[in-house]
């Protein structure tokens, strides 16, 4: 059993919570997740995340240039993403609702971490779930690369993907580059507040496994529970694959 201890491979970012909020994780936001994941695979997430409020405005003034028709509607809208996801595989239930314009609140069912928006496609998908009844022997993979985040994105709702481009996010317009020239570019277009407003956000998740973690990476072990720290810039710039193991 580890407790209290950090193991970390050479890996450029944090365990994207494992499965859940990407669709938070392309915006810059405050967030934390708390998650249970069951014997069997399913599991169950509790979200609370806000829009940071210069990237709102940007949303807001995104929408209006796009001729929204329905300039009262969320600018994160919780219920939207939700039902959106709510038609993708390994979904059992999700409620999604604003608490603000700027943020949301909700649950979300997984039937199966496998499974959770799984598509045809082997190349895209993001989770790998493997049980066994001894210590160790359960683990969950992660892998994240520019052929699974862009599929994941095309099952959110329909505005996430444009709401990246405009944010030109490497990773959504197929680009390379490093985390300091993408913020740069964003500076140079938008001003420095925002760039700086997306070099700092984060997403806190909270995540509790069945038996106690063996192995671990990208985050701190302490018994059954793991917690990790992400940050959110390496997933907008994508400069390499990443990858990252929990064993149970």
């Amino acid at each position: 059993m580890i407790k209290g201890k950090r193991l970390s491979r050479p890996y450029r970012a944090e365990l994207l919570v494992l499965f859940f909020p990407l669709a938070l994780a392309f915006f810059s936001c405050s967030a934390r997740i708390d998650g249970i994941v069951k014997e069997g695979g399913a599991a169950d997430l509790i979200l609370k995340a806000s829009l940071q409020s210069r990237t709102a405005a940007l949303i807001s003034s995104l929408r209006a240039f796009m001729g929204s028709a329905d300039m009262a509607a969320p600018v994160l809208d919780g219920p939207a993403i939700g039902r959106s996801m709510a038609a993708s595989p390994g979904i059992k239930t999700v409620s999604l609702v604003n608490t603000t314009p700027s943020a949301l609140d909700g649950s979300l069912q997984i039937t199966n971490v496998g499974d959770f928006l799984a598509s045809g496609n082997t190349k895209s998908r993001f989770v790998t779930f493997a049980e066994g009844k001894d210590a160790g022997s359960s683990s969950i993979i992660v892998i994240l690369d520019r052929d699974s985040v862009p599929e994941f994105i095309s099952k959110l709702s329909p505005e996430v993907s444009d709401y990246l481009s405009a944010l030109m996010a490497p990773v959504v317009l197929g680009e390379t580059s490093s985390a300091k020239e993408y913020l740069d570019l964003v500076a140079s277009i938008y001003g420095r507040p925002l760039s700086d407003e997306i070099a700092q956000a984060r997403i806190q998740a909270f995540v509790e496994f069945p038996r106690p973690i063996t192995d671990i990476s990208g985050g701190i072990a302490t018994g059954k529970k793991a917690e990790f720290n992400i940050p959110l810039l390496n997933i907008l710039v994508m400069e390499n694959p990443l990858s990252y193991k929990v064993s149970w």
